[in-house]
């Protein structure tokens, strides 16, 4: 039996102490895979889907090349979305712990060009980014990868099919042929095939089965008529009661009329879609994983790469046309072997889609009735918790230990009553629960946070 321990390879000693400190001792099929041949300096086809393990793979590969005295680009992580260059910047930061002096720079569309120029003159050994922000900070000059060492693609189709190929190319051109080249890939289609011969070098193939586990989620199909699909969406909330839901959309207006119909039910719910800014994204994702908002509706594009921990129910308000994507949509639930429940509406018109699932899966489509749910009409669903955003954040050196120190401290409030702590550039976000809010805040009306006056406010 092949050793999965991450003291099986050859890491460095702090390296090692660090990954055991976050709670990794052993490797995930795709780093058991990969990572051997990554550290040997192999480009690699990985085939694998989101929450795999694929980041820390390629992260760990990554930082053993690094040079810390070097201060040019020597990784490059391309990312298809914001919120899953964001995942992956948070992800390799925790890693890089074990290598003092490590810049990262998130470079994406949607935030200020001028201060990312500022963060790049002072140097950066790892950039993570969208190829659009990438494209323009290399044609502006602004960004040189003449000395890339590790070059990553990560959801290298889904950059594909939102029309990034003649980006990608012109980027990679930028590089030096003597890169190594990792991608990540949740399918493998003929087009990825194509670039993988055009850019990589005898790349190593690593494929991890993605096949869902029937005892690990449940699916089920309802045929309804077209008008009876928001009843039944709720119906659904009534009858299975989840605490956590992702519902899928196909529109950017419909999330948003869905949230706004599930809340004027009582069921807690956010939209997420590409019309948003990436203040109001930050924020409603921040909600979502901290337990401040139990509902998030949301487009295929915009639920790209989130991480979602513990979900218990996936609803497709929609099926979708590609099989595919609706297994990437269910595989949300059902993770690290939780059981999940997979919930799909459907109308007449539409079994053309539940028939490609079927062939696609193998197996046929469990198909029910709205009439055999249980509905309560009692049923509300509210979160536990309460986000308030505090003025200050990783540019103004404010940690989370800062923020948990002076509320457990000064402030008064009960460790157990604080949650989640996100820090961005120049501001925090920290999940309470409802009865310390008031408390929290009166005290962050006059108190401070690391020496300093630090104005604060509940995110609505």
């Amino acid at each position: 039996m092949a050793n999965h321990d991450f003291s099986s390879l050859s890491l460095a000693p702090a390296q090692l102490k660090n990954l055991a400190s976050l709670g990794y001792k052993q490797m995930t099929p795709v780093q058991a895979q990969s990572l051997p041949h990554v550290l040997k300096g192999k480009d690699i086809i990985a085939q694998a889907k989101t929450g795999s393990g694929k980041t820390v793979a390629f992260g760990i590969g990554l930082l053993e090349k690094i040079n810390p005295r070097f201060f040019g680009t020597q990784a490059l992580i391309l990312c298809p979305t914001r919120e899953l260059a964001d995942q992956v910047g948070k992800e390799i930061r925790k890693l890089a712990r074990s290598v003092p002096n490590i810049k990262l720079v998130l470079l994406c569309g949607g935030k200020p060009f001028g201060p990312q120029v500022g963060s790049l003159q002072h140097g950066a050994h790892i950039i993570v980014g969208t190829p659009g922000r990438i494209q323009d900070h290399l044609k502006k000059r602004t960004l040189e990868l003449d000395q890339l060492k590790t070059l990553v693609l990560d959801e290298a189709d889904r950059m594909l099919d939102m029309g990034f190929a003649d980006v990608m190319t012109e980027i990679i051109q930028q590089t030096p042929k003597s890169r190594q080249t990792l991608l990540f890939s949740a399918t493998y289609p003929n087009e990825i095939k194509q670039m993988c011969r055009s850019i990589q070098r005898d790349p190593v193939t690593v494929t991890v089965e993605s096949d869902l586990q029937e005892s690990v989620i449940e699916q089920l199909f309802y045929e309804i008529k077209r008008h009876e699909r928001n009843q039944t969406l709720l119906a659904l909330f009534e009858h299975y009661q989840p605490k956590t839901a992702v519902v899928f959309c196909h529109t950017k207006a419909q999330c948003a009329e869905m949230a706004d119909f599930l809340c004027e039910h009582d069921i807690t719910s956010l939209a997420i879609h590409g019309d948003l800014d990436q203040r109001e994204r930050d924020q409603v994702l921040v909600r979502f994983a901290n337990n401040s908002c139990s509902v998030l509706v949301a487009t295929d594009v915009a639920a790209r790469g989130l991480d979602i921990k513990s979900l218990e129910m996936v609803i497709n308000y929609e099926l979708p046309r590609d099989p595919e994507i609706y297994v990437h949509r269910i595989g949300r639930t059902g993770r690290a072997g939780e059981k999940g429940l997979a919930m799909s509406l459907f109308t007449n018109n539409e079994q053309i889609r539940v028939n490609a699932i079927e062939q696609y899966q193998n197996k046929p489509c469990l198909i029910d009735s709205p009439l055999s749910l249980d509905r309560n009409s009692q049923f509300k669903l509210y979160p536990p918790m309460v986000t308030i955003q505090i003025d200050g954040g990783r540019k103004d050196k404010v940690r989370p230990g800062d923020i948990l120190g002076a509320l457990t401290g000064d402030a008064g409030l009960q460790g157990s009553q604080i949650g989640k702590i996100d820090i961005f550039d120049r501001s925090s976000y920290v999940a309470l629960e409802h009865e310390a809010v008031r408390q929290a805040l009166n005290y962050l009306a006059n108190g401070k946070i690391k020496g300093r006056p630090a104005k604060a406010r509940k995110v609505k």
